[in-house]
């Protein structure tokens, strides 16, 4: 669905720096829900865990990647490096160092791993084998064995390898992640600062975690604790199933803190067998972009409770285009399942398989629809949403010189060329542009921009700054408290609900003789 890596270190272990009150975050991104099961019966706490790692130590493995980084000629532009040159400086010196050239470095960084089949499948982050040359895995008895990466998928950071061994390999299993409770022991295995072999232990400390990671977000927060060298490695459970992969840390200086976040067990085994079968994860497609519905919104289009996920447009010739799905819907249900926001619908269709028909519930002027719609498959290339281009400034525009309206805190101009080229708009937008944000309103405070464009007030499509006035007017006598605009800004879409009658500014008085 469109919506709405490196030094080696880097590479090591994601992590979550805060410096100076300014967070840096790199994390992995996930794909599916967790769907808590009926609590059972609590475990016993643990004597100890000498048993339990016994059993899985030989499970688990080290990996090494090697990266070839630099490698330049010294003489690179031969005028600039006799500049460079001391003067007077021997002609043997001189040969030396024109002659001279710097061979390409190698990186090292370490990981950890576990093995999946005895036959030489191991499974890690991807993070930790992203852009390396060569990858090395490290079995707990020391045996080195080249690997190949057998697939990877970036939107959940997991990869699986693939090894030669002279023998079967001892395996782990994977546990279920859904039936995971908040207090459960668990326990970490991987290869911290490069020390291997290391067993740690502590709790499951929440679950279902979002952590603004990404679309699909779904970790196992753990207190047992988790360094860089850990990433890849197992989470275990009591029983000795892998119920997570360790993959990101919290942590104000880079090593535990008590906060670690794995990726759940029933996620992993879904994209490993993904990538065991085609190379790639094979997720369901609509083909809309989406926001979430606060209660402004749910308020202006007559929703009890700001759930789902609203339809802010919709890609021509796409399963949702097809299946009759209209921007401004509210996505409540997908193939039986309730959409309690924009996260819960990419899991859901993410999960789909392509090709099969879901019915698909609607909110559609102030009742529910149901549709039905062919899930389609997302190609790789089209697996990061869209994002706004970064780095450059825009020119300012110059100041617009055209008829306008003011309303709700914006001042409104009609679309032609001369606001178009003006604005720099889209040559095919249609609308009013805002020339104007009044900072104290409400508008300003829902970061609408100036040089954003007004598609549609209400249900009505707008053409000219008379018709949003007459729009604006007309949704305030229906009575609703909030007025739903949709907003094009560039080639993105969002939907913002402002106040139907805003309360006035209060101007403070100057004070007598200014």
């Amino acid at each position: 669905m469109s919506p709405t890596d490196h030094m080696p270190e880097a590479r090591l272990f994601r992590n979550i720096s805060v410096l100076k009150g300014v967070q840096a975050v790199a994390v992995a991104a996930l794909l599916a829900a967790a769907s808590i099961a009926a609590p059972a019966a609590a475990k016993p706490v643990p004597d100890g865990f000498a048993d339990l790692v016994e059993k899985v130590m030989p499970s688990v493995v080290n990996i090494s990647t090697t990266q070839e980084v630099g490698g330049t000629d010294a003489t690179a532009g031969d005028e600039e490096s006799e500049q460079q040159l001391p003067p007077g400086i021997p002609d043997f010196f001189r040969d030396f160092f024109e002659n001279r050239k710097i061979p390409p470095q190698e990186a090292h960084a370490m990981g950890s791993g576990f093995i999946i089949d005895p036959a030489g499948l191991v499974i890690t982050n991807n993070h930790v084998v992203d852009n390396a040359d060569k990858v090395v895995v490290i079995l707990n008895d020391g045996t080195e064995l080249d690997a190949e990466v057998l697939g990877r998928d970036r939107r959940t950071d997991i990869a699986v390898l693939r090894v030669k061994p002279t023998k079967p390999l001892q395996a782990v299993q994977f546990g279920d992640s859904d039936t995971l409770r908040v207090g459960e022991w668990v326990i970490a295995v991987g290869n911290p600062y490069g020390l291997g072999g290391t067993v740690t232990s502590g709790i499951v400390s929440a679950i279902d975690r979002d952590i603004n990671a990404g679309p699909y977000d779904d970790f196992i927060q753990t207190d047992a604790a988790i360094n860089q060298g850990n990433s890849g490695g197992p989470l275990f459970d009591m029983d000795g199933k892998v119920i997570g992969v360790n993959s990101v840390i919290y942590s104000r200086t880079g090593g535990n803190v008590g906060i670690g976040f794995s990726i759940p067990s029933q996620l992993v085994q879904r994209v490993v067998e993904d990538l065991r079968k085609h190379g790639q994860v094979q997720r369901g497609w609509l083909g809309v972009g989406i926001q979430p519905v606060d209660q402004a919104i749910a308020d202006s289009i007559g929703l009890k409770t700001p759930k789902g996920a609203m339809v802010t447009n919709v890609v021509e010739g796409d399963p949702a285009d097809k299946a009759g799905v209209k921007s401004g819907d509210v996505i409540v249900e997908f193939d039986g399942k309730d959409i309690a926001d924009t996260r819960a619908l990419l899991r859901a269709v993410a999960d789909a398989s392509a090709g099969r028909k879901a019915p698909l519930v609607v909110w559609r002027d102030g009742a529910k629809k149901t549709l039905y719609v062919q899930v389609g498959q997302m190609k790789p290339d089209d697996e990061a949403p869209a994002a706004e281009a970064t780095g450059a400034k825009k020119k300012e525009p110059a100041p617009v010189v055209t008829g306008t309206v003011e309303a709700l805190g914006l001042t409104m101009a009609a679309i032609n060329d001369e606001t178009r080229k003006q604005m720099q708009l889209p040559d095919k937008a249609t609308g009013v542009v805002i020339t104007k944000v009044d900072r104290m309103s409400e508008a300003a405070q829902k970061e609408i921009k100036r040089g954003d464009i007004i598609a549609r007030i209400g249900d009505k499509e707008i053409r000219s700054p008379a018709e949003a006035k007459a729009a604006i007017d007309a949704e305030k006598k229906s009575g609703r408290a909030t007025i739903l605009l949709r907003i094009r800004r560039g080639d993105n879409f969002l939907f913002v609900a402002l106040k139907a009658n805003p309360e006035k500014k209060i101007e403070k008085k100057k004070p007598a003789g200014e």
